[in-house]
């Protein structure tokens, strides 16, 4: 009985190259059980050509496809980056809220939430800068905010923006990227048609020049306001450019609308737009029709 309490245990000795071949197939087993990791945002997918595109090339890029040119959205800040010099934008009326007038259900805390989302107060940014040294005034609408809807006081930054350029006698660009009047504001929305229209008509007075730019999309009372009043009228390829979207178009009068209705290009075609300009010479046109309007005002 002692002699079976004191008997030896039976093992096997592993030499080091088992030991290490062991360890091996135990981490081949680990990696086929986890999935590789891939960071968030790394790609993205385009719109028009479905490919799945690499975001950092988009980016460099100015934010267009690398395979089928389509232009994806910016903000306001990035576009204004893009097209002014290095330092010279200064900010016009960032302050400016909006308040619930009509006390439209749940209209604050959606605009609260934008505010904290995209850091801005409202759907447009105004203010002053250079372009290739040129001066002018600058309004860019950022389709990020209530989908750069027209509200009061969109209506009042702009409005204010194009009075600030008739008084200091300097031309004023917009860029436009709206669905249109704000419905949460009813008719103090509708009222902004008029009301900046009519600073345009007394900047146009003065002899001074308006350079509208169209984004995807301009839709609804933009365009049928300040977006289509320009002495030039410029526009990003692709852009969606209309009152009525189409679907809406074809549900009323019962008929197939034509390819590309409504898109840049065929706006082109049919004379409502100047020119298309790419990203990537935008502010080169901009600055050389700046330097030519100056240069007539001289002469």
């Amino acid at each position: 009985m002692l002699k079976e309490m004191f008997k030896k245990t039976k093992y096997i000795t592993l030499s080091e190259h088992h030991l290490q071949e062991k360890e091996t197939h135990n981490k081949k087993e680990d990696s086929v059980d986890k999935e590789p990791y891939v960071p968030d945002g790394l790609w993205i997918k385009c719109k028009k050509c479905n490919a799945t595109v690499y975001r950092e090339d988009v980016q460099k890029n100015n934010q267009v496809c690398n395979l089928c040119d389509y232009h994806f959205s910016i903000d306001a800040y990035t576009r204004i980056n893009m097209v002014t010099d290095e330092g010279t934008f200064e900010e016009w009326d960032k302050t400016l809220s909006t308040k619930n007038v009509l006390d439209f259900p749940k209209y604050e805390d959606k605009i609260m939430k934008l505010e904290k989302t995209t850091g801005l107060k409202e759907a447009v940014v105004t203010g002053v800068g250079k372009i290739n040294g040129n001066k002018t005034v600058i309004a860019v609408m950022d389709s990020r905010f209530m989908m750069g809807s027209m509200g009061s006081v969109v209506g009042e930054k702009i409005t204010k923006a194009i009075e600030k350029a008739t008084k200091m006698k300097l031309p004023i660009i917009i860029f436009t990227a709206s669905g249109g009047a704000r419905m949460q504001e009813g008719i103090l929305s509708l009222m902004q048609m008029a009301k900046t229209s009519a600073a345009l008509s007394k900047h146009s007075e003065a002899g001074l020049l308006y350079i509208s730019f169209l984004t995807n999309p301009t839709t609804g009372g933009v365009t049928a306001s300040f977006a289509m009043l320009g002495d030039i009228i410029l526009a990003e390829s692709g852009a969606l450019i209309g009152f009525a979207g189409p679907r809406v178009i074809e549900q009323t009068i019962g008929q197939k609308l034509p390819e590309g209705f409504q898109r840049a290009e065929f706006l082109l075609e049919h004379g409502f737009v100047d020119k298309i300009v790419s990203r990537d010479r935008l502010k080169d046109t901009l600055g050389q029709i700046l330097l030519m309007h100056k240069e007539a005002s001289v002469c």
